[in-house]
């Protein structure tokens, strides 16, 4: 990987999203009182995700009960879950006409189930209103609580993301309370609590010092725990109070580790400077026997709206 660098390089540099169709769709979101990941991170990818039909959804709240040395979300003590919260943005993801929604969320060490219900509710309300959109949830670890997942699982997202983040050696350094070995249990456990049903997916940052055998060693140890889908993308210090950048990591070391990844076993890769867990998630796609499992599954347990078609489900 290349030598460590002050300035962010050129290829970092994209222009910020504007038009007439980005600014209705940005005013739908705040007028439903909606935290996406997109606009609260000043995602330069944004409006090139909305125009491909997908878009990401913080919930349970803005405040994380962690501090993460690479995470600008703020701590503190949370709010009250809003319980109006799932069918707002089920609503915003029809009037988007969404193909693919990921879900995410701020951790909530204070709740008994870490908010699995309330991901769970989030799931349902999109199922209803949007059958045919593929929904990804990209979740907290829920301190390793296996009910807290079942709840998650049992609600059917198409995908199932948890980031690892980073290489093990460097996990007590970037992640507040987090635990390398419990992610990669957490992947697991997903996958084997619906098999054939749930893909699962996970994401690094590169650029806060690890080496590139630990970054092989790391997607090794994702395969062997049932991970079939990754991104990797350039670790980005929000604010001087972060961990700084160490290695802004080159256009084609990024490709060079997509090749090698998909050699390895992954399905579905997307690795380069500006990918983070939402940016395209829309092309991530389980495959259709999968799809058709999960069909089968959603039918069978009543969980699709009346009358729906086939061709109408996701």
């Amino acid at each position: 990987m290349s030598a460590p660098t002050q300035h962010k390089p050129t290829w970092l540099k994209v222009p910020l999203p504007h038009g007439e169709e980005f600014r209705k769709l940005d005013d739908l979101v705040r007028q439903q009182g909606l935290v996406t990941v997109c606009r609260e991170a000043q995602c330069p990818n944004r409006g090139e995700c909305w125009a491909h039909g997908s878009a990401s959804f913080m919930v349970c709240g803005e405040v994380c009960t962690r501090a993460c040395a690479f995470c600008a979300t703020r701590t503190a003590k949370p709010a009250p879950l809003d319980p109006g919260e799932p069918e707002r943005v089920a609503f915003a993801v029809q009037a988007m006409q969404l193909r693919h929604t990921l879900v995410t969320m701020v951790t909530r060490d204070d709740l008994p189930d870490g908010g699995a219900a309330h991901i769970a509710s989030v799931i349902n309300a999109i199922r209803q209103h949007s059958p045919a959109c593929i929904i990804e949830v990209l979740t907290s670890d829920f301190g390793g609580s296996e009910e807290a997942l079942q709840l998650v699982i049992d609600a059917r997202p198409h995908i199932f993301n948890h980031n690892l983040e980073t290489v093990e050696r460097l996990t007590p350094l970037v992640r507040f309370r987090a635990q390398y070995r419990r992610s990669l249990q957490v992947l697991r456990r997903a996958g084997e609590i619906a098999p054939g049903l749930i893909t699962t997916k996970s994401g690094m940052m590169l650029g806060l010092g690890e080496d590139r055998d630990e970054v092989i060693a790391a997607m090794r140890d994702l395969l062997d725990n049932g991970v079939r889908m990754l991104t990797l993308g350039q670790y980005l210090q929000p604010t001087p109070r972060h961990l700084p950048v160490i290695e802004y990591v080159r256009p084609e070391t990024f490709a060079e580790l997509r090749e090698t990844s998909l050699s390895m076993g992954f399905e579905q890769v997307a690795a380069g400077p500006l990918i983070r867990s939402s940016h395209f998630s829309a092309n991530f796609r389980p495959r259709e026997e999968v799809l058709a499992a999960l069909r089968e599954d959603l039918r069978r347990r009543g969980m699709l709206p009346p009358a729906t078609e086939d061709s109408d489900i996701s």
